[in-house]
């Protein structure tokens, strides 16, 4: 189906035209009700979208679009575990990982809650072992640090949540990330850790990712160069993976490795035993408390109509901002020093699962899909490219995220924080007239001529769409709420689209290129005859200069 064509589409094109001759000036001057009508609260957690560039015609067609593309079909497929990954064949069924009732999911007949809860207890019975002292290393020492080894999805989860939540995290214990395959991530840890007091949890699915494999097997080198014996491993390592038969090969006992399953995207892993770090840094009652927050983004985005659904509203936004506003990239600008890896983790979840040109056929798509997803901390991106965004011309929606409290509470911080992000959203929406502007710097008694010279640099055009969520604190129900409303609101932007969320082919080709050029970087044989000459030349000069 090209979508461009269908009538939804087409109304949507005409209230574009309508839309780009209206500021937000206009549309909340002309509605003092806006905010109640264009917000949603959850448990809490607030998304304010009334300062995106949208009515309530505009929202009604979105929304008609939606009902058009199937978005709760395909919602209830997934939900019943149907195969709708269909390039792999593959049903997704992370959200039975937070699914917390004894009841069956997806369904009695193709129940997966008895292996996931056998894995929640394994999980469980490791980090009351490590948290209370009682799992010791090589030499009877309690763990005093934890290094997560993993990639993409097996990364960058855990870290996310892991910071986020540290000002709760274990006092006597330290969490550490490693993904990078340079070793200038690797080595300065390893020159200060301890190995009689280190534990690395290596999170792979298949456990042959050249990143973390490599990453491993230098952790189990420098570990085996203080304890001199192989049984040591077993003391100071622990497996995440769907290849147990590769973890034992690594020397890893069965009662250390936890599965993940082929319905589990990377991702979407965090949920899983992947999150085994955030247990061991939060502990495995709150991790819990995690689960549940994302449950209760599930059931809503299950039962609430799709005009009162957040994931749906946030998704219809993007596709608004992306296919008929022309915004080619987004930006994500938490107010919260622990939230200093949600741009990174949003990035994978968002380009990694929408960014395609082919729908779920292998057909062409007929619109642009996924902008391109970038942030920072919001108050360091104020004094770095936020000037662009009031001044460079740019249409590039935000997403403001912030707390009402600190998780590090200290007078006179958070108050500001918050007036801040306030400021800056209203800012980019509402902007500064010329009229305003010559106001004010007349009120500062500037003469005509000064005031004429000035004005240009003075004028904001404003008109800048963003949402602002706000959550009451950053604990694990208020986070796992936020992320599973961010994994919905992707895969109903896929629904819409056409395309399949789900897969990642995209990864492949820079992997397949890299084994077959290693052999030759490393000088083991001859150039492939078929390199191209820019490739050819860097390696010549890799082989004079670098080392392996």
């Amino acid at each position: 189906m090209n979508l461009t064509l269908t009538p939804e589409w087409q109304t949507l094109l005409a209230h574009k035209a309508r839309l780009e001759q209206q500021h937000l000036r206009d549309l909340f001057a002309a509605d003092t009700q806006r905010f109640s009508r264009f917000s949603l609260e959850l448990d809490n957690l607030l998304v304010d979208y009334s300062k995106q560039r949208i009515d309530a015609a505009v929202l009604d067609d979105l929304l008609a679009l939606a009902r058009s593309t199937d978005v709760a079909g395909w919602r209830d497929r997934m939900f019943a575990g149907e195969k709708i990954n269909v390039s792999e064949q593959r049903a997704v069924l992370h959200t039975a990982l937070r699914h917390t009732a004894f009841t069956p999911f997806p369904n009695a007949e193709h129940d997966v809650m008895p292996q996931v809860r056998a894995v929640r207890k394994q999980m469980r019975d490791i980090v009351e072992r490590v948290r209370s002292g009682l799992w010791r290393g090589f030499k009877g020492d309690a763990i005093q640090n934890v290094v997560n080894i993993g990639i993409g999805g097996s990364d960058l989860g855990p870290k996310l949540v892991t910071r986020a939540l540290a000002a709760t995290e274990h006092p006597g214990i330290d969490f550490y990330y490693v993904s990078n395959l340079d070793s200038a991530h690797l080595a300065p840890l390893l020159e200060k850790l301890d190995p009689r007091t280190t534990l690395f949890i290596v999170a792979s699915k298949t456990f042959t990712t050249q990143e973390t494999s490599i990453n491993a097997h230098t952790a189990r080198t420098w570990l085996m160069a203080a304890a001199m014996e192989e049984w040591a491993v077993a003391k100071h390592f622990i497996a995440v993976t769907s290849s147990p038969d590769k973890a034992h090969e690594f020397g890893i006992p069965d009662q250390n490795i936890l599965q993940i399953w082929d319905w589990v995207g990377g991702r979407y892993s965090l949920w899983s035993a992947v999150g085994l770090s955030v247990a061991l840094a939060i502990g495995m009652s709150r991790f819990e408390r995690l689960l549940e927050g994302a449950e209760t983004m599930d059931k809503h985005f299950c039962s609430a109509p799709l005009e009162k659904n957040m994931p749906v509203l946030l998704a219809l936004i993007s596709v608004w901002n992306t296919n008929f506003l022309g915004a080619e990239t987004s930006a994500v600008l938490p107010y919260n020093e622990s939230m200093r890896h949600f741009p990174a983790f949003l990035q994978q979840l968002e380009m990694e699962s929408n960014g395609k040109t082919v729908n779920r056929d292998g057909e062409p798509l007929s619109c642009r899909a996924n902008p391109i997803v970038w942030g920072e901390i919001g108050v360091n991106g104020q004094h770095a490219f936020f000037q662009l965004l009031h001044q460079g011309g740019w249409l590039i929606p935000c997403d403001f995220v912030v707390t009402a409290s600190s998780d590090y509470p200290l007078p006179g911080h958070q108050a500001p924080l918050l007036a801040n992000c306030l400021a800056q959203s209203g800012a980019l929406a509402f902007g500064k007239t010329e009229q305003q502007a010559r106001t004010e710097l007349s009120a500062a008694g500037l003469d005509e001529a000064s005031i004429a010279k000035l004005l240009p640099h003075k004028v904001f055009a404003g008109n800048q769409p963003s949402t602002t969520i706000l959550m009451p604190s950053l604990d694990p129900f208020q986070l796992g709420m936020l992320l599973a409303l961010y994994e919905h609101k992707v895969f109903v932007q896929g629904v819409i689209w056409g395309l399949n969320s789900f897969d990642q082919w995209g990864v492949e080709l820079g992997k397949q290129l890299a084994n077959r050029l290693l052999p030759a970087i490393n000088g083991d044989q001859a150039y492939d005859e078929n390199l191209d000459a820019s490739t050819a030349g860097l390696i010549a000069y890799f082989r004079r200069h670098g080392n392996s």
